[in-house]
């Protein structure tokens, strides 16, 4: 009897290549989470100064130490390379990665967005895989996304925490209602220093009163140092412009006028100052108007 190979099987066999865009404490967690995988391998990975190739897998504790050392991933040896156009140099050998997880600050705000069109001028295929926030960054991707199709790149948008998984609860609680009437996520973040998350909490305070992203984006350290010092480290956010409103509006769950987002970032502990939750209030399937949280 002839046994026959499901060629799916052999592919799945293979670990599949992917990088990460971005080495700050968003890039280096992705890394460690992605380093100990079979079924995939870290092969690449950039940051504002440099990049790094490996192809049987890049080391993800020399590559985390190097870069806290030395800052960048250019001075790993002997796999990095230095360049001022790093996102660029790198898409350009990296045909042969399967998938990126862009762990780039979003300043300016169409920053996103221009990455993705240089994957497409490239001619690179794959998917692509962020985190990012605003709702105007995620409209800019999705006016991208027959661009994106015909150049045969998949792109998944909002893979955080908010948006991201909080969104999938709401949509996940908004099965129960005929109508959904609010959605109401918030959050609670803890960071030990906030240095190893400087564009994280840049982009955050883009969100308080009096400022936005181009102001947020201009402030050096010690400005930063000097607004977390007045609040003792700790950032209320409210009404902030969060892309869970036009992932909800788009998969039919509810009008983006219906969804809120705020919560509590403490930048010097890394005990959450307040429980993440998400509510979703609606009319249910028997009339009456209920509650999820």
């Amino acid at each position: 009897m002839t046994n026959l190979v499901n060629p799916l099987q052999q592919v799945s066999q293979l670990p599949i290549p992917v990088g990460v865009l971005g080495f700050g404490g968003l890039g280096q967690a992705a890394a460690k989470v992605l380093a100990p995988k079979q079924q995939i391998q870290w092969v690449v990975a950039a940051d504002q100064k440099g990049f790094a190739v490996d192809p049987s897998g890049l080391d993800v504790q020399r590559a985390i130490a190097t870069y806290q050392t030395q800052g960048s991933l250019g001075y790993l040896e002997p796999e990095g390379t230095l360049s001022t156009q790093s996102i660029a140099d790198l898409i350009q050998q990296s045909q042969n990665v399967a998938g990126f997880f862009l762990a780039l600050p979003n300043l300016p705000n169409t920053f996103m967005a221009s990455v993705a069109q240089q994957f497409i001028e490239i001619g690179w295929q794959g998917v692509l895989i962020d985190a990012i926030k605003r709702t105007s960054a995620v409209e800019q991707l999705v006016d991208l996304g027959s661009q994106l199709a015909a150049a045969g790149i998949t792109y998944i948008t909002g893979c955080g925490a908010t948006p991201g998984l909080l969104t999938a609860a709401a949509a996940l609680a908004a099965q129960s209602y005929a109508e959904v009437h609010q959605v109401k996520i918030t959050f609670g973040v803890g960071i030990a220093n906030w240095d190893a998350y400087r564009a994280t909490i840049r982009e955050d305070i883009a969100h308080l009163p009096g400022y936005d992203v181009e102001t947020a984006r201009a402030m050096t350290d010690a400005e930063v140092e000097a607004l977390l010092d007045k609040t003792q480290g700790i950032l209320s956010l409210e009404d902030m412009e969060h892309a869970d409103d036009v992932i909800l509006e788009m998969a039919g769950i509810c009008g983006r006028d219906r969804v809120t987002v705020g919560g509590v970032v403490d930048t010097r502990h890394p005990q959450k100052p307040l429980s993440t939750n998400v509510q979703v209030t609606g009319r249910t399937f028997e009339g009456k108007i209920s509650t999820h949280t």
